[in-house]
């Protein structure tokens, strides 16, 4: 086996590799490690045992001078390339030096070598972080490719009919394997409008595969197998009083956070003045005298979903009581259009949650600023009951329709231009796959059917079949409403988009309440724990509110939107016309309507609803196949 290192430290933030008895030039390695640069701009290192090649970029958080990858068990017959944070290290370092463990370094990842060999794969049931590893095993030629519970760091593979295993941090990387096909995936390309992403395991190539939350793939000489793991930090009550619940909160939320300070390196937080990143950043406060905070400001629109579009003197008013360094980027229109490149770049596949971009400028301005860990309040609508439809939940869900029902138009809360009651109406007509889309996603069938070829639109499966595929034939609790969006919606789209965005700039966004022990104990919550009277995440108010200000806990609920309608109607409407142009990659390739433009124009013009984000896919889609070139094999 041979080991080596590029730059004066090696380890984590973006890793790929192969698995092949075909030998291939150095460059191919070089290229695939090269690819995600961006996710570890520190230093390189790669690894070479037989058919197994691997390599790595790291980005220094913890054991700055001394944190080189592979990590390796005592008789380096264990080889580790890892991305990510292990937050019970510590914990778990106490142990194992307790059972004799001698450690090499102060890098978090260690544990993960000697845990093997006394635990063997179950080792990661016991890893509270965020990690995408790669381990190989020296003696039983085995490697094992691992990512963490709740899905924030990514891990893509592709395994061919050769028995070629290829894998990366980044979709992007792993195409550089040359046994990687490039054939375009059309039903994901049909999935992507509904939801702005492309729902995991599939990706925007067809053997090209995301390594689902909490599971592990195995490859040795019986073959290549996927096997999930358990979530151990499991909550031992099943029915909490509210007050054990408010304990509970206050508990599990403090410890996320504090524990997600571990680094050696500046740290900063996301702070939009909502509750959930006020109240991440009062906590890591406490902690850390030197904290910085970062807000986006720009151009004060009326939010068609809630409020006004700027939000930053709340954000700046809370951050002088708090006494941080704060620092509001301001950005415009023409701004966040000029890194669409960027964007696009760093998605890695067709991508169009339109809040990314500000985590994007955020993230630059952070890493400007010297900082290399962002902590964000991400994750507490999903845990705690924080979106604003979830209010009309148990007014609607649990109904199911009259079975000869027409649904005709299928109306969805991106009706905002319809009074609320009539819209609730409409959804109580619905079952339950059809009414989970229409609380909070996007294009409808109908609306892809005029924007998309009819060759795909004929060939396509509907997308609602990942609702039926949550839970079918049966009406859907409220709870099961949150619970799905904290399956499905909560890592497909904001652990997504916080890892490739902040990453772009190699800073490492930290999300608290993805911790395990949180997700375990959400699924314990009923929805009066969550909401009551209007109040939404009632719990999480009451944990905290003695710690924060009235100001913060009764102001409404408000995302980071940007307003994607009101600029594709003005000055981003020329991005429409190119789009659908018909020398534009989308036209070229066959894959839209020759009057999609048409179509576009009229949905955007419809002012009884939202439609700025459909449009926004196509917008995504045609500059990500520009990015490729068109060349799709």
């Amino acid at each position: 086996m041979i080991a080596s290192h590029i730059g004066t430290i090696v380890a984590m933030c973006g890793i790929a590799g192969y698995l092949s008895t075909n030998t291939y030039p150095p460059e191919v390695l070089e290229d695939m490690v090269e690819a995600v640069r961006h996710r570890g701009p520190d230093a390189a290192g790669f690894y070479h045992d037989g058919f197994y090649h691997a390599g790595m970029r790291r980005l220094s958080i913890n054991d700055v001078a001394g944190g080189d990858q592979p990590l390796y068990n005592r008789d380096k017959t264990v080889a580790l390339l890892y991305n990510g944070e292990i937050y019970n290290s510590p914990v778990l370092r106490r142990e194992l030096e307790k059972r004799g463990i001698l450690f090499r370094t102060h890098s978090d990842g260690e544990v993960i070598c000697h845990l093997y060999e006394f635990e063997g794969e179950r080792l990661f049931e016991r890893l509270d972080g965020m990690f995408a590893a790669a381990l190989w095993d020296v003696q039983r030629r085995r490697l094992i490719l691992a990512r963490d519970i709740p899905g924030e760091k990514p891990l893509y593979y592709s395994h061919n009919h050769a028995g070629e295993l290829a894998f990366a941090s980044e979709i992007g990387s792993l195409v550089n394997f040359p046994a990687v096909a490039k054939k375009l995936n059309r039903q994901a390309l049909w999935d992507f409008p509904t939801f702005l992403w492309i729902p995991e395991p599939a990706t925007v190539y067809e053997n090209v595969f995301a390594l689902p939350p909490g599971h592990l793939l195995i490859a040795d000489e019986t073959g290549v197998r996927l096997q999930s793991y358990v979530n151990r930090f499991v909550s031992t009550q099943h029915d909490y009083s509210d007050e054990e619940a408010t304990d509970e909160t206050r508990r599990l939320v403090q410890e996320a956070v504090r524990s997600r300070l571990l680094s050696d390196v500046p740290i900063g937080c996301f702070l939009s003045s909502g509750l959930d990143s006020s109240l991440v950043t009062t906590l890591a406060a406490r902690d850390r005298t030197d904290l910085s905070t970062f807000t986006i400001g720009f151009e004060d629109v009326a939010d068609p979903y809630h409020g006004r579009a700027d939000e930053s003197p709340f954000s700046e008013a809370y951050a002088r009581a708090l006494g941080t360094r704060h620092h509001t980027v301001r950005v415009t229109a023409d701004d966040f259009r000029r890194n669409l490149d960027r964007f696009t770049e760093h998605a890695g596949q067709p991508f169009a949650v339109s809040s990314g971009l500000g985590i994007l400028s955020v993230a630059q301005a952070a890493r400007e600023h010297g900082v290399k860990v962002l902590l964000s309040g991400d994750g507490a609508d999903e845990i705690f009951g924080g979106y604003s439809w979830y209010e009309y939940l148990n007014q609607v869900n649990g109904q199911m329709p009259a079975p000869t029902v027409s649904y005709g138009e299928i109306i969805s809360m991106q009706y905002v231009g319809l009074p609320r009651p009539r819209v609730l109406n409409a959804l109580r007509t619905y079952p339950p796959a059809v009414r989970a889309w229409a609380w909070h996603y996007y294009a409808s069938e109908r609306d892809k059917a005029a924007l998309f070829s009819p060759e795909i639109a004929t060939e396509a499966k509907n997308s609602l079949r990942h609702f039926h595929e949550f839970q079918n034939g049966s009406p859907w609790s409220a709870e099961d409403t949150i619970r799905q969006d904290r399956l499905f919606y909560f890592p497909n789209e904001m652990l997504q988009k916080v890892d490739r965005m902040t990453m772009a700039f190699g800073v490492e966004g930290r999300v608290p309440f993805a911790a395990p022990a949180l997700l375990s104990f959400a699924d314990a919550l009923r929805y009066p724990q969550m909401v009551r009277d209007g109040t939404l995440k009632w719990t999480l108010r009451q944990a905290f509110r003695d710690i924060l200000p009235p100001a913060v806990t009764n102001r409404p609920k408000h995302g980071f939107n940007v307003p994607i309608d009101h600029w594709l109607k003005g000055r981003w409407s020329d991005l429409v016309r190119e789009t659908f142009a018909p020398s534009s990659p989308l036209s070229r390739l066959g894959l839209i309507r020759s009057d999609a433009e048409q179509h576009a124009r009229s949905m955007l013009a419809d002012h009884r609803r939202l439609t700025g984000h459909t449009i926004f896919c196509c917008l995504q889609l045609n500059r990500w196949i520009e990015r490729t070139e068109g060349v799709f094999v």
